[in-house]
């Protein structure tokens, strides 16, 4: 008998919040538009994994068509369409089946063949070993208490040769006050790291900060987000930091950082 997830509360809560935000028109919940898939199929395209830098082309294989891509926790029919215009196999994997339901309404109207499947970023059981060529996994996996497991279903889904693509939040921004960042741009430590909003503060507050819908977020360490990649049997291959536009913190450090692993067509661990 399977133990119960002890986090099933937290993907619970996130999905409907995700759902919510779907719902009221969210900027990660705005489906691309006509013409960008029109450029994409002309092969004039770029995505991001963080929120505004270009993911560089040479992180991607030179030509998509035919490639098999997972694009993992990247609902929002952003991303996937895109890939799949430039003539990639796409799969969009996510928690929140109205961000599923943006891909799915962009692949009606726009003819691309994507397939939407719901469920935790944790647990990709949906999918067999070596199924995936690339995995784009923008800044989602600070939703998940549990990023070493999404590395590891990572590196079982990929083939040999293929390549993760992540993008998430510096972690060293959930050490700091934020609200009293972002009013007063008064930069006080108020929170060891690992930080979780599941129980590092109360529901009050969070809802008071963030709105009653937001998701809960975890800034998980840079020993579980890159070390963790390579404990799974990644190889590192290329890293990049990026700032978000007009942010208080963002004047003192990158807000984001992105890698690209390779798994290794001989077992690292070997």
């Amino acid at each position: 008998m399977t133990d119960p997830d002890p986090h099933a509360d937290i993907l619970a809560h996130n999905r409907i919040a995700w759902d919510k935000w779907a719902q009221d028109g969210d900027r990660w919940t705005l489906p691309v538009s006509p013409a960008e898939v029109a450029a994409a199929r002309a092969g004039e395209w770029a995505i991001c994994l963080t929120e505004e830098k270009p993911t560089p082309r040479d992180w991607f294989p030179a030509d998509l068509r035919g490639v098999d891509v997972l694009c993992l926790a990247s609902g929002g029919g952003q991303q996937g369409p895109i890939l799949a215009a430039a003539g990639a196999n796409v799969t969009v994997f996510d928690n929140s089946p109205e961000q599923l339901a943006r891909d799915a309404a962009v692949a009606r109207r726009e003819g691309l063949a994507i397939r939407t499947v719901p469920g935790d970023m944790r647990d990709l059981s949906a999918f067999a070993d070596a199924a995936f060529d690339l995995i784009f996994h923008p800044v989602s996996n600070i939703f998940t208490p549990d990023v070493r497991a999404v590395w590891r279903e990572c590196y079982r889904v990929l083939r040999p040769g293929g390549a993760l693509l992540m993008g998430t939040v510096n972690p060293i921004e959930y050490a700091f006050d934020r609200a009293l960042a972002d009013a007063e741009g008064i930069f006080q430590l108020k929170h060891p790291l690992p930080y979780s909003d599941a129980t590092d503060i109360s529901k009050e507050e969070h809802a008071r900060l963030y709105g009653s819908h937001a998701p809960y977020e975890f800034s998980h360490t840079l020993e579980d987000q890159i070390g963790g990649q390579l404990e799974a049997g990644f190889v590192l291959t290329g890293f990049f930091e990026a700032h978000k536009e007009d942010d208080r913190l963002g004047r003192y450090f990158p807000n984001y950082i992105a890698t690209r692993a390779i798994k290794p067509h001989r077992a690292a661990h070997s």
